[in-house]
């Protein structure tokens, strides 16, 4: 199961492909406030968005460059500018696919299930972390933040990792010490503790201030 955000304004239209999308036994969620679509956007964590490009305030090539900044989610956008111009502009822009409008739902489906089956069923789920804005590579063990790379050493990308992961649940110290004794045939208690206050040292330093919150006698949390 999937869960796709559609970011379309005319409603019925909308109303429509949400349908479609949940007669597969897919989640769907519709914007409703074209204000502010990425704190929605980072709420809902889709694998996919279906993108129109005239939208209210700002277009959808302005929403997928920001989506882009910190996910690599398939975006396929939905316009009835389908010009070969626009075709172009929209995979410039970190486009995955596009669908003209009228939309004909039969070709949607088959568009967005080929999108789904390259993305996930091929590559796997996006090797990315994602809270606050802040976004860890799986990959590289880069975080990335507003535009800043911040360099992780081993450890601190597996401190990381596992707190993301379980992002709202306290983590154990005991969970963390056996998280990087994977590599290290054995880490020292205080080890763990350099390493968090080291992380948190960076991450203040590019503007995550309380990103990691101790609780005492219990671990740490991402809230």
């Amino acid at each position: 199961m999937y869960r796709i955000m559609i970011i379309e304004d005319d409603q019925a239209m909308a109303e429509a492909m949400e349908k479609q999308i949940r007669s597969w036994g897919n989640e769907c969620l519709c914007v409703r406030d074209f204000q502010n679509i990425l704190p929605v956007f980072v709420e809902y964590d889709p694998h996919m968005v279906l993108m129109d490009i005239m939208l209210p305030f700002f277009n959808g090539y302005h929403w997928c460059s920001e989506i882009r900044r910190i996910s690599n989610v398939p975006v396929v956008f939905i316009s009835s500018a389908s010009d070969n111009m626009n075709i172009v502009m929209a995979m410039n822009m970190g486009g995955d696919d596009f669908i003209p409008k009228p939309v004909d739902l039969q070709v949607m489906t088959a568009k967005i299930q080929a999108v789904l089956r390259r993305t996930y069923d091929m590559a796997g789920k996006v090797p990315v972390l994602e809270h606050r804005g802040a976004v860890l590579n799986l990959n590289s063990t880069v975080l990335t933040y507003q535009g800043e790379r911040i360099e992780l050493t081993k450890n601190e990308f597996r401190i990381l990792q596992t707190l993301m992961e379980n992002k709202g649940k306290v983590v154990s110290r005991d969970t963390l010490m056996t998280r990087l004794w994977q590599m290290d045939s054995y880490v020292e208690e205080n080890t763990l503790t350099v390493n968090v206050t080291r992380l948190r040292k960076k991450l203040e330093g590019a503007g995550l201030a309380d990103f990691i919150v101790t609780k005492v006698g219990r671990g740490y949390l991402i809230e």
